[in-house]
C-alpha cells in the first residue's frame, strides 16, 4: 500500500469529494463488473477461437485470463490513486500530459465500444435468432438491431446499474446451464476428453505459437469490460477500498467461468462445428445429455448480447458527448435532445459508425478489432502506472508489484502485434476509425482557431 504524497485528491472515501451521488456499494459493484465482462465475447466468439486453436480451446482463455489480471492490477492501483471518472484517458493525461495522445486513447476506447456493440449485433442476427426465424438477411437484422438500440438510447436510461444486475443474473444463468451440461457429461462419461489436447495448427513451432496467440487475442474480447467500471469511481462508496476487491473478484469469477465453458465446449463439440456456428454455445446445449430447450437457451443468449450492445452504445455516445463538452471534438457533437436530455448527436454519430461496422465485418473481425483497440489502450495504461509512481498522493491505496504492469504492457503489445496472426482487415478497420477521429480533431482545432478559442 502506498502512503503519503502531495496530490490533494485525498479523502476519496468520505463521499464529499464528488458532485455525483455515491450509490454503488461493494456487492453492487462486483455484480456491475461481472455484468460488464460477461456477454457477447463468450456467447459469440468461442467458435471462432476454436477455429484458430483447435480442441485446446481452453488454453487461449487461460492466457487471456492472466493478461486480464495483469492489466486489472494496474487499473486497481490507478483508480485507487485517482478515484475519478474518465478511466484510461485520465491516467494517460496525468502520466504523459500530451492532449493528442489522451484524445487518441479516449477515441480508441469509444471505438472499442462500437466494434463490441457491432459484434453483438452480428451475434444477435446469427444462429441464436435462427432458432426463431431466419426470414430476413443477417446484415439487415444487425442494422435494425443497432437502430433499435439507438432509439432506446435516445429515450434515456433509468436505474441503469440496478438493471444491469438483473441482466447479469440472466447471462450467468445461461453459462451455468453450459457448466451443468458439462458436469453431467463428465459424470455420465460423454464427450471426447482427447479433444482437449488437440491443436489446429500442424507442427509445434512458429505456426503453433501464432495460432495460440491469434486465438488468445480474439478470446481476449471476452474479458474486456472491467475497464469500464473505473468510470463509476465517483458514484461508488469508498472507492479506494471497494475497487480492488470488486475488480479482482469480477475478473477471477468470469475468467474461471470462461475457462470451464471452453473446456465443456471442446469436450462435447468438435472445434470445426463450433467454428462454423455464430451461436457456438447453442451447439453445446444441443450436444449435451441434458434435455434443455435450445430455444430457451437461444433466448438467454439473445438477451445477453443485447445487454452487451446496449451498454457499449451508451458508453460510446456518452464518451463522444463528454469529449465534445471538453472541446476535444466539435461542440455540436455535444448537443442534447431537449425533452429527453440525451446526447442526440453523439448517439446518431456512434450509431452510424456501428452501422458501417456491421455492414462490413463479421463477428470474429469485429471482436478482434475490439480486442486490438483495447490491448493498445491497456499497454498505455500499464506504462502509465509506472510513470505515475513519481506522483504521490496523500491517501493510502493499492499498489501493484512493479513486475505486473511491466508484464501487462509486454503481453498487451505482443497480443496487439502481427505475431498474433491477426487478419489485415482488423488493422484497416481500426485505422479507418482512428482516421475519422483524427479528422474530427483537426476540424475542431481549425474551427476553434478561427473563432479565437484555441
Amino acid at each position: 500500500m502506498s502512503t503519503t504524497g502531495s496530490d490533494t485528491t485525498a479523502a476519496p472515501g468520505t463521499g464529499d469529494d464528488s458532485p455525483l451521488r455515491r450509490a454503488i456499494g461493494p456487492r453492487l459493484l462486483v455484480l456491475f463488473v461481472i455484468g460488464d465482462i460477461l456477454g457477447t465475447g463468450i456467447y459469440a466468439t468461442t467458435g471462432q477461437v476454436a477455429g484458430k486453436v483447435g480442441g485446446a480451446l481452453w488454453l487461449p482463455f487461460v492466457i487471456g485470463f492472466v493478461v486480464a489480471l495483469l492489466t486489472a492490477a494496474s487499473y486497481v492501483e490507478l483508480v485507487g490513486k485517482y478515484p475519478q471518472a474518465a478511466g484510461a484517458a485520465l491516467y494517460t493525461q496525468k502520466a504523459f500530459k500530451v492532449p493528442f495522445l489522451t484524445f487518441i486513447i479516449a477515441f480508441m476506447v469509444m471505438c472499442s465500444g462500437l466494434s463490441s456493440a457491432s459484434a453483438a449485433a452480428r451475434a444477435f442476427s446469427g444462429d441464436y435468432l435462427a432458432e426463431f426465424t431466419d426470414f430476413f438477411p443477417p446484415t439487415l437484422i444487425a442494422i435494425l438491431f443497432i437502430l433499435a438500440l439507438a432509439a432506446l438510447n435516445l429515450r434515456g436510461v433509468s436505474e441503469s446499474v440496478k438493471t444491469n444486475v438483473v441482466l447479469t443474473l440472466v447471462e450467468l444463468t445461461g453459462l451455468l446451464v453450459i457448466l451443468t451440461i458439462g458436469a453431467w457429461a463428465v459424470l455420465t462419461g460423454d464427450g471426447e476428453p482427447s479433444r482437449l489436447g488437440e491443436f489446429q495448427a500442424e507442427g509445434t513451432g512458429y505456426a503453433l505459437i501464432t495460432s495460440v496467440l491469434g486465438a488468445t487475442a480474439l478470446g481476449f474480447f471476452a474479458f474486456v469490460g472491467f475497464e469500464d467500471s473505473v468510470n463509476m469511481a465517483e458514484e461508488t462508496k469508498d472507492p479506494v477500498r471497494t475497487f480492488p476487491r470488486a475488480i479482482f473478484t469480477g475478473v477471477i469469477v468470469t475468467g474461471t467461468i470462461y475457462v470451464l465453458v471452453a473446456l465443456v465446449s471442446s469436450l462435447l463439440v468438435d472445434y470445426r462445428v463450433l467454428e462454423g456456428s455464430s451461436g457456438p454455445l447453442l451447439e453445446v446445449v444441443k450436444a449435451g445429455g441434458l434435455d434443455f430447450p435450445p430455444r430457451l437457451f437461444a433466448l438467454i443468449a439473445l438477451f445477453a448480447v443485447t445487454n452487451s450492445a446496449l451498454i457499449n452504445i451508451m458508453m460510446a455516445s456518452r464518451l463522444c458527448y463528454g469529449m465534445a463538452n471538453e472541446r476535444i471534438l466539435p461542440r455540436g457533437m455535444g448537443r442534447v435532445l431537449r425533452r429527453r436530455r440525451t446526447p442526440v448527436v453523439g448517439i446518431v454519430f456512434v450509431s452510424l459508425l456501428a452501422i458501417g461496422l456491421v455492414s462490413t465485418g463479421e463477428i470474429a473481425g469485429l471482436g478482434d478489432t475490439t480486442a486490438f483497440l483495447l490491448l493498445c489502450v491497456f499497454a498505455v495504461v500499464n506504462i502509465a502506472v509506472l510513470v505515475l509512481r513519481r506522483d504521490r498522493v496523500e491517501h493510502r491505496h493499492f499498489r501493484t508489484p512493479t513486475a505486473l504492469p511491466v508484464l501487462g504492457a509486454i503481453t498487451a503489445l505482443i497480443l496487439a502485434s502481427p505475431l498474433s496472426d491477426r487478419p489485415a482487415d482488423v488493422y484497416i478497420r481500426a485505422g479507418v476509425l482512428l482516421a475519422i477521429g483524427v479528422g474530427l480533431w483537426v476540424v475542431n482545432k481549425v474551427v476553434m482557431k478561427v473563432r479565437g478559442e484555441a
